[in-house]
């Protein structure tokens, strides 16, 4: 299993020169190689290899006084970052054949320097290392300082240099690791995820939205009103475009911390967990697509997917047309769909008073199986999602797409 682990670098003012020189050769070699590939595509003829790309790219570029400043970098930096054009181009032909899930990829493009995210990659081969002292020794750059919050579990096969749009670097260490078991548990849960609360658990608990967007809007508002206000290729739109961006960091660093505090507490809680199958996309048509994205339905649920797979747990995932809103969790007896403004209900059939979300976090804990025992429980066959892999030169987080059915809700 590969982990992920990033942590904050603070470069110096020379570091940051060679870490942006790094960022524009990594760039430049990317957008030779596409437009390569794209040159022999109109010509009809085959596309070259990353051998051909490499000698002709790197090794002849570098002897003419054009493209001498290639030198100035790790060759290493250059070699990953013709190998992330060729994943991107695999990952574009495998969805023109249907071998991949998920929206369509489009043809890589051409990077830009005014990218919000650059990123480079060292690999063992480029001899990077972490010094006694603390800091994070880089090939042509020097030792760097990095803000540690924890220990490495193993010694690291690559690091992902990463520029956000904030303007704040980080470290990407890929670590090999096995799964970490935790100790058995009997108790087992149902999730609903919603608006109105994030998340309501079968056992009754609620756990209220935080709503991290809505409350940080009055000051995104003002931000960005300054920044239309700056003139174009100025210096003071370049920092009110960056207090913009570290406005909205803010509420994302504020988001993926809550997801983690209540995934780890769910999983280290809960030998097995229910939830249903999510979906987004309808939702982000709608009125509600603001509040659906603050949510970050999608993120939350690919967090509990990786931290079952690594500490032993179960994830099952039930169908998104399961009508958990429907069906009475004490008979059984389907009542039918119900506007979104009804929240508790009694059953026609038994007279249960229910409480519309906890009615459904019980329904999903039950259509998942696991309405016995944890450990002994009936559970429906569901692959565990594979962990996280290592990023390529593209920025840190993928964003996850997600889709909630809501008509009945």
């Amino acid at each position: 299993m590969q982990l992920r682990y990033a942590f904050r670098l603070y470069p110096e003012p020379g570091q940051e020169r060679a870490l942006a020189r790094a960022f524009g050769c990594a760039r430049v070699v990317f957008n030779d190689a596409v437009a390569a590939r794209r040159a022999a595509h109109a010509q009809g003829l085959p596309f070259p290899g990353l051998s051909a790309l490499s000698k002709v790219l790197l090794t002849e570029a570098k002897r003419r006084p054009e493209r001498a400043w290639l030198a100035e970098v790790s060759a290493v930096v250059l070699q990953q970052s013709l190998r992330d054009m060729e994943a991107a181009y695999r990952g574009f032909f495998a969805s023109l054949k249907g071998e991949r899930k998920g929206p369509r990829v489009q043809a890589p493009r051409f990077k830009s320097r005014k990218d919000t995210c650059q990123s480079i990659r060292f690999t063992a081969n480029a001899r990077w290392s972490i010094a006694p002292g603390g800091r994070l020794n880089l090939p042509k750059i020097g030792p760097v300082k990095v803000k540690w919050s924890r220990t490495l579990p193993a010694v690291p096969s690559s690091v992902t240099v990463i520029k956000d749009s904030a303007g704040r670097y980080f470290a990407s260490f890929v670590i090999d690791t096995d799964a970490a078991a935790m100790p058995s548990s009997d108790q087992s849960v149902g999730i609903d995820l919603g608006l109105a609360h994030f998340a309501v658990l079968s056992d009754g608990t609620k756990i209220a939205s935080p709503r991290f967007l809505r409350r940080a809007e009055k000051k995104l508002k003002k931000a960005q009103r300054e920044l239309s206000r700056k003139q174009k290729g100025s210096r003071n739109r370049d920092k009110a475009r960056l207090k913009v961006a570290r406005a909205h960091t803010a509420v994302a660093d504020a988001r993926k911390e809550f997801h983690h505090q209540l995934s780890t507490r769910l999983i280290r809680e809960n030998q097995a967990i229910a939830v249903e199958d999510l979906a987004v996309n309808g939702l982000a048509r709608t009125r509600l697509a603001k509040s659906v994205h603050d949510a970050g339905w999608s993120a939350f649920v690919n967090m509990l997917s990786y931290k079952a797979a690594r500490y032993g747990r179960t994830l099952v995932k039930t169908g998104r047309f399961e009508p958990t809103s429907q069906t009475c969790s004490t008979c059984g007896i389907k009542d039918g769909p119900k506007p979104l403004n009804v929240r508790e209900w009694t059953c026609a059939a038994c007279g249960t008073v229910h409480d519309r979300d906890t009615n459904a976090a019980i329904n999903v804990k039950q259509a998942a199986g696991l309405a016995a025992s944890a450990c002994g429980a009936r559970r429906r066959p569901g692959a565990i999602p594979a962990p996280r892999e290592e990023t390529g030169s593209h920025g840190i987080p993928t964003r996850h797409r997600a889709t909630k059915r809501r008509s009945t809700r």
